[in-house]
C-alpha cells in the first residue's frame, strides 16, 4: 500500500511538473532541391526558411536539403504525395509527369525571350495550369523562379543542328527534355542530375545540356571543351508544398509561407538573370573553355515543328495561348 501511494504521488508530481514546464510547438518543414548549396536557388530558399521562423514567431522551422540530398528530382516529386518532402524546387517537366499540360513552360524555343517568359509566369494561363496540378495532385504550386537559358556544353565544336547528329547527349530523367535532341538528330541520354559530371569525364555521354550558372556550379566546364549558346529552354523552377503540409498550416500561416516564397523566387530571378550576364565573360576567360554563339533559328525551326506533335502533353488552346503573350 506504502509503495502504491509513493507510485501515485510521484505520477501526480511529474504531471505538474510538465504541466509547469512550456512544451516546444515548433514544427519542422523538410525543403528539398537538387541545386548545390553555392546556387541562389538555395541561398534564396534559406532565407524563406529564416523568414518564416521570424515571422511565425518560431512555430516553423524549414531545414532546406540541397545538391540531390534527399533523392533525385523524380524522387522529392514523388515525397510531395507520400510525406517525405513538404516543399520542393522542381523543374515544370517533372511537375508536369502528374498532370501534362503544365509541362508546356519547360518544353524547347517554347518561349522567345525572358520578356515572352516573364508574361507567361505573370499571366492567367499559369495560374490556371498551377491549379489544374493542384486538382490532380492536391499539392500548391506557390511560384514560378527564372533558371535560365538551357545551352549546350560538348567536347565537339557546334555551329549547326547538323553538327549535333550522333551526339551522346545528357537530358534530365523527364520524357520531354528528349525533344530538342532528337529534334536534331542527337541521341539523349537521361541521367540523374548528381551523377552528370561523372558521366561526362568517364566518356559515358559526349554533352550535357544546362544553364550558365548551373555549369559553372557544377563544374561542367572542366569535363566539356565548348558552351554552345543554343538557349533552347527558357527555364524555371516550380516552388511546390505538399497538401499534407498545408493542412497543418492556418490560413494566416499559408498565407505568410505564399508570400515569402513569391518574394524569394523573385528575387532568385532578378540573381540569376544578372549572373547570366556576368558569365559569358567569365567562361570566355576560362582557359580551354569557347563560348560558341550560334544562329538559332535552325534549331528552333527544328523544334517548333514539333510542338504540337506526339510529344505534347497540352492543347492547342494552351499552345496558342503561350504563344499569344507578349506579342
Amino acid at each position: 500500500m506504502f509503495t502504491r501511494r509513493m507510485v501515485t504521488c510521484g505520477i501526480a508530481a511529474a504531471a505538474a511538473v510538465m504541466m509547469a514546464v512550456p512544451v516546444s510547438a515548433q514544427t519542422t518543414l523538410r525543403w528539398a532541391h537538387v541545386y548545390e548549396a553555392e546556387e541562389p536557388y538555395h541561398s534564396w530558399a534559406l532565407w524563406a526558411a529564416e523568414q518564416f521562423e521570424e515571422r511565425t514567431d518560431g512555430r516553423f522551422r524549414i531545414e532546406v536539403f540541397p545538391a540531390s540530398s534527399l533523392g533525385a528530382e523524380s524522387t522529392i516529386n514523388e515525397g510531395l504525395s507520400i510525406g517525405t518532402v513538404d516543399i520542393i524546387y522542381t523543374g515544370q517537366l517533372f511537375a508536369g509527369r502528374s498532370y501534362g499540360p503544365l509541362a508546356i513552360g519547360g518544353a524547347p524555343f517554347m518561349f522567345r525571350d525572358l520578356d515572352h517568359w516573364k508574361a507567361f509566369r505573370d499571366s492567367d494561363l499559369f495560374q490556371e495550369l498551377a491549379e489544374g496540378y493542384q486538382r490532380r495532385t492536391g499539392s500548391t504550386i506557390v511560384s514560378l523562379t527564372y533558371y535560365g537559358e538551357r545551352h549546350v556544353t560538348s567536347n565537339r565544336a557546334i555551329n549547326s543542328p547538323e553538327d549535333m547528329r550522333g551526339l551522346r547527349i545528357r537530358v534530365p530523367d523527364a520524357p520531354l527534355y528528349t525533344m530538342f535532341p532528337r529534334a536534331v538528330g542527337a541521341n539523349p541520354a537521361p541521367i540523374a542530375f548528381a551523377e552528370v559530371y561523372l558521366a561526362l569525364s568517364q566518356g559515358v555521354v559526349d554533352a550535357q545540356e544546362n544553364p550558365l550558372p548551373t555549369i559553372q556550379a557544377k563544374r561542367f566546364f572542366e569535363v566539356q571543351d565548348y558552351i554552345v549558346k543554343t538557349g533552347h529552354i527558357t527555364d524555371a523552377l516550380l516552388t511546390i508544398v505538399s497538401a499534407s503540409t498545408l493542412q497543418r498550416l492556418s490560413d494566416e500561416e499559408q498565407a505568410i509561407l505564399f508570400e515569402i516564397l513569391r518574394e524569394a523566387a523573385d528575387r532568385c530571378t532578378d540573381d540569376i538573370v544578372e549572373l547570366e550576364q556576368e558569365l559569358v565573360g567569365w567562361f570566355e576567360a576560362e582557359p580551354g573553355t569557347t563560348v560558341i554563339e550560334v544562329d538559332r533559328t535552325p534549331f528552333r525551326d527544328a523544334v517548333v515543328a514539333l510542338h504540337m506533335g506526339p510529344d505534347a502533353t497540352w492543347t492547342q488552346e494552351h499552345y496558342d495561348r503561350l504563344q499569344a503573350l507578349a506579342d
